[in-house]
């Protein structure tokens, strides 16, 4: 085992020394390191293994007190990961990194066992979204401390394509100090000259790369068919159509009001398992579904979006996307990151945290002022009283 390690040593050198950090995320902060089990959980494709490195790079540059270990190592097929981590930490090892954990087979069973045999070790791990790691795994729902990993927020993505180190703000920030955050804002840049990019591509880090970005999140997309709802959530194979179906005739229309019967006659499945795959595509943060505040799965939605703006460009035809569309979801996405978000009363208007009423609108607003509610128009510059850009949303995170 020991030539196996330094092997693993030399690899992890490498990968730390040569990670492409372009832009720090804000969950670095955000994560309680002290813990000695630490889940991140993300969809497909959001950074989760340049996010370990990252860590591994800032806290420990290439100390050998820190590891990092992909599970699709095929060394773990016949070779214990318990075993493996004694070894580590007769090394000196402290911290261990595991990437894609849910390739072992007893992912979580391994990871108890290391937590209970070496108590001085910091375990990191990372997985899909569509795992439940405490409310359905007996094995670590009393220990592990669970962090979500996201794609780009807007202000994420304008920091690295403007220069730029604006901080996040809070809801209660925008909603009350709105118009002095916009000002500081569009004194340094012009959020505008950016907003399009993002809303098309810029939610996932790999637009960086330098290949067709629709391709590769169309390739991304049946990964979380295949791997984050097939395999993890133990489906067999022969359903795989019927699941990728159910995703194009959804995200065509979307957003939209689901016809449950008609999807399942469309399908050929029964409408229980229709809900049971809209739940299962909402794991693997390829939708998202609204309900009117006090509803909930598994009743049926009354409305369902898809995740993030740049699965309308590869699903719907990208001369035809409808621009309200596009706004309704960008502020979903960003906004049920910390928020509880129903369905309003109205069309174009979303409830949230159960009080308070958002009306998504375009460049101008539409019928009088209700000062009960809250104005979110596509705007390019700053906001007043109960008018707020909808760009501004995006630094929520």
């Amino acid at each position: 085992m020991e030539q196996y390690l330094e092997q693993f040593y030399r690899t992890h050198k490498y990968l730390v020394e040569h990670v492409q950090s372009h832009v720090r995320r804000q969950l670095m902060d955000e994560i309680d390191w002290n813990d000695r089990l630490i889940g991140i959980k993300g969809c497909r494709g959001v950074g989760k293994t340049t996010f370990l490195l990252d860590y591994a790079k800032e806290k420990f540059g290439t100390d050998r007190s820190c590891l990092y270990i992909n599970l699709n190592q095929l060394y773990f097929t016949k070779n214990s990961l318990v075993d493996f981590a004694r070894e580590f930490c007769r090394e000196g090892g402290k911290t261990l990194l595991l990437d894609q954990v849910f390739k072992s087979p007893d992912w979580s069973q391994e990871l108890r066992a290391i937590y209970d045999a070496c108590p001085a070790l910091h375990l990191v791990f990372s997985g899909s979204s569509v795992m439940r790691l405490k409310e359905e795994n007996p094995f670590l729902g009393d220990i592990v401390k669970s962090y979500n990993l996201r794609g780009f927020s807007f202000r994420e993505f304008l920091n690295l394509m403007s220069g730029n180190n604006f901080r996040s703000y809070s809801l209660d920030d925008i909603l009350h100090h709105h118009e002095e955050i916009a000002a500081s804002i569009l004194s340094e840049v012009k959020p505008s000259d950016y907003f399009q990019d993002y809303i098309h591509h810029g939610f996932y880090p790999f637009f960086l790369e330098k290949r067709n970005f629709s391709e590769n999140l169309l390739k991304t997309m049946n990964m979380m068919i295949e791997v984050d709802v097939l395999v993890i959530k133990q489906i067999d194979l022969k359903y795989l159509s019927k699941i990728r179906l159910l995703l194009y005739l959804i995200g065509h229309d979307a957003p939209c009001i689901p016809n449950i019967s008609q999807l399942s006659n469309e399908i050929e499945i029964s409408r229980a398992t229709v809900m049971n795959y809209i739940k299962y595509l909402k794991d693997a943060r390829l939708i998202d579904t609204v309900y009117p505040v006090g509803e909930s799965f598994p009743k049926k939605p009354s409305k369902i979006y898809l995740h993030n703006t740049n699965l309308m460009y590869v699903l719907q035809d990208k001369l035809k996307i409808d621009r309200q569309a596009l706004r309704e979801t960008f502020f979903h996405n960003t906004t049920h990151r910390d928020n509880k978000v129903n369905q309003g009363k109205k069309d174009r208007q979303f409830i949230l945290n159960e009080h308070m009423t958002f009306q998504i609108c375009g460049p101008a607003m539409s019928g009088k002022n209700n000062p009960d509610f809250w104005y979110v128009l596509d705007i390019p510059g700053a906001g007043r009283g109960n008018v707020i850009p909808l760009w501004l949303f995006g630094f929520l995170y």
